[in-house]
């Protein structure tokens, strides 16, 4: 199957695609071109037709004018996806198959922005938000839809991702498993403080959708109500000044987490998400354990009972210390933590412990892995890979580069939506080294 890199140049005398297995190659299509390509360009422009935008700016799009289009789709990040006169429109807190009118904020080359005016034609899975700030807060895209809409729609996003930027079968992927409690389950959030000069007093809350400024709020729908008491004591006792940052948590049980060192926010899908890595583990038969990115042990420490040894690895040497104290509390007995970069110490832990043998799980941020530690996963050839990521898109690519000239193939995708009401989701991807699979 032929897939197109998303930023490609829109020349029709050359086109740059995607072989899922040549890497990248340059097809000239011009006049003289081989029926065969063009045959294969036409299924591209069927397939992603709306990536294939005009040159020119439609004529009837300005910054400021209004108009009225069909939804046919929700982009990854919660935009809708509508057209004017073949004109790609991207507006928020829409839903597919919704007429409605929107009025145009931003024309580029290629694309415009708007904002919803009103809704014409809904649809039967909008909702009614329950937070009085949604709409202006950045921080939720999806409260408009009822929960088991939004499920849907992130696995359809996952799917399209993982087919466009990875060239992965979306088959792989399992339905999204949905969050207990769709509300009140964040346990970390960050506030900020900015003065209004119009009425001349503090703003303390969130980004705003649209643009910089903070959107005074004194509750967050999403977040655990011990989050929201300590919202209204910050409130009660603001920061001298704007420009202030202030991380507001709650403490997981059981856990020793140092003030900026990274855990999940939700504790309440946190058994699923466990549960999912637990099977992969189980499933692959593998002995030793590498946690990459380990930060306070977690996925360590609830998965070191599986195996024989285990060894975390993580450059934040307060959370390197936090983990071996998780450990002591655990009395686990089987594994330990170092300090260090994933990058220099992978090839070392990888001849300490058998690769045939071994399981190397890592978590990256949200901008994924780096290449060099790509590179290294691929040339140390551990038995399993289990990859977890909160960014599907950074996650395709990595899974790409993994699974490129057959080195490891991909098993399953569970996605568990650990930020409902939001655009961001959580992924775990099972990798096999090929040749274990085979041997199977």
């Amino acid at each position: 199957m032929v897939y197109f890199r998303p930023w490609f140049r829109r020349v029709w005398s050359f086109v740059e695609i995607w072989k899922e297995r040549d890497g990248y190659e340059l097809v000239e299509v011009g006049n003289g071109a081989a029926s065969d390509n063009e045959r294969q360009l036409t299924a591209i422009k069927k397939k992603f037709q709306w990536c294939f935008m005009s040159e020119v700016v439609s004529q009837n799009l300005e910054v400021g004018s209004r108009c009225t289009v069909t939804f046919h789709d929700i982009a990854f990040g919660g935009e809708g996806v509508a057209r004017v006169d073949e004109f790609v429109v991207f507006v928020p807190f829409v839903m597919v198959g919704e007429e409605a009118e929107v009025e145009i904020t931003e024309v580029k080359k290629r694309f415009a922005r708007g904002k919803l005016v009103r809704v014409l034609k809904t649809s039967p899975e909008r909702v009614k938000p329950l937070c009085q700030y949604f709409g202006d807060c950045g921080g939720c895209q999806y409260q408009h839809m009822d929960y088991a809409a939004q499920l849907l729609m992130k696995h359809k996003q996952i799917c399209d991702l993982f087919e466009r930027i990875g060239g992965i079968d979306p088959k792989v992927v399992g339905p999204v498993i949905p969050c207990p409690q769709p509300y009140g389950y964040r346990n970390r959030i960050m506030i900020r403080s900015q003065w209004d000069k119009f009425k001349q007093g503090l703003n303390i809350g969130f980004i705003r959708a649209d643009n910089r400024l903070v959107v005074d709020i004194e509750e967050c729908k999403i977040s655990e109500p011990a989050v929201n008491e300590q919202i209204q004591h910050v409130r009660k006792n603001p920061p001298p000044k704007g420009g202030i940052k202030v991380v507001l948590r709650v403490a997981p049980e059981g856990w020793e987490v140092p003030r900026d060192s990274f855990f999940q926010n939700n504790f309440f899908l946190l058994p699923e998400l466990v549960g999912v890595a637990r099977q992969f583990l189980k499933d692959s038969g593998s002995r030793f354990l590498v946690d990459v990115y380990c930060g306070v042990g977690f996925f360590s420490l609830e998965l070191g009972d599986l195996v024989e040894g285990f060894v975390g690895v993580e450059l934040d040497q307060l959370a390197i210390k936090a983990a071996r104290r998780n450990a002591e509390k655990r009395n686990l007995k089987n594994g330990e933590f170092v300090t260090g970069r994933a990058e220099e110490m992978l090839p070392g832990l990888m001849q300490r412990f058998s690769p045939e043998a071994t399981t190397v799980l890592i978590d990256p941020p949200r901008t994924g892995c780096l290449p060099e530690s790509l590179e290294l996963l691929r040339q140390t050839r551990p038995n399993q890979l289990i990859y977890v990521s909160c960014h599907p898109a950074t996650m395709a690519r990595d899974l790409n580069v993994l699974c490129a000239e057959g080195v490891f193939e991909l098993v399953k995708v569970i996605p568990c939506d650990m930020f409902p009401q939001t655009a961001h989701v959580e992924c775990v991807a099972d990798l096999r080294l090929k040749s274990a699979t085979l041997s199977r």
